[in-house]
């Protein structure tokens, strides 16, 4: 397939998240086994819902699939209602059939955070890298807790969070003092490392993010942008995240050609 980075521009949040959902299942059926890089927050929570939907009506089955997930918060435990552990299980996992020994969520508790870090790389390595990763993005431009400044090359690691995250998640935690202020993150390196990414973005506040990410410079400072230099990636928006690109009117051209192509190649 020559479509290296596919922008795919969809009407709202319903629709983006059904047409990311619609390839993480073509994904799932065409390798039973596949390994799916997973995110959390607000944004993913459309998609799970559709997979859900696809899971219980009985055409999607996740009993071979393995996952890893993204981020943890540091020092909070996974039963916290706000950990990423309690995330995944309560939109996800408790509602589809993949096996809890499948699932990899890095450890906010552990006692030697770095040797932890290497054995999460090594654990994706051992099955066989990450066949498509799910991602969002920070208002500033980050993907998973890659804050503005990380090394593109980075690997699984914990970072410090910018003050603009902390206020930006105060909201699930009740109030700013109590958000985490570092996390355990799969580094850009990490991310780069998977066969297909997937990026979604959904409202208005997310549009200058998702233009610097797609039309701006590969830079540190925006780390999404190492979006441009993968091989295989679909970047999803609603109308309103979209609504920045200077080049849209293209995107949709060559979506449709690409659906065009498809289509005719039977893929």
């Amino acid at each position: 397939m020559f479509f290296k980075l596919r922008v795919i521009i969809e009407k709202d949040y319903s629709a983006m998240s059904r047409k990311a959902a619609e390839i993480i299942a073509k994904e799932i059926r065409s390798k039973p086994q596949a390994v799916l890089g997973l995110a959390t927050g607000s944004t993913p929570l459309g998609v799970y819902q559709e997979l859900i939907r696809m899971h219980e009506t009985g055409n999607l089955d996740f009993s071979a699939v393995r996952t890893f997930n993204l981020d943890e918060y540091y020092r909070l435990r996974p039963d916290h209602p706000e950990s990423y552990h309690s995330f995944m299980f309560k939109n996800l996992f408790e509602k589809i059939n993949v096996k809890p020994e499948n699932v990899s969520i890095p450890d906010g508790m552990a006692t030697d955070i770095g040797s932890f870090c290497e054995s999460y790389e090594e654990r994706i390595k051992e099955a066989g890298g990450i066949d498509i990763q799910l991602l969002g993005i920070g208002r500033d431009g980050h993907i998973g807790f890659n804050e503005p400044g990380s090394s593109l090359g980075s690997r699984t690691r914990l970072k410090t969070l910018t003050e603009e995250t902390i206020r930006d998640n105060a909201r699930f935690f009740g109030k700013e003092s109590d958000v985490p202020h570092f996390a355990v993150t799969m580094g850009v390196g990490t991310i780069l490392g998977a066969k297909k990414l997937l990026m979604l973005a959904s409202g208005g506040g997310k549009a200058r993010a998702v233009r610097d990410a797609i039309e701006g410079p590969v830079s540190a400072q925006v780390t999404a942008s190492v979006l441009q230099l993968h091989p295989n990636v679909f970047v999803i928006l609603d109308e309103e995240a979209a609504s920045m690109l200077s080049r849209s009117d293209y995107y949709i051209y060559v979506e449709k050609m690409a659906e065009k192509f498809e289509a005719e190649a039977g893929t």
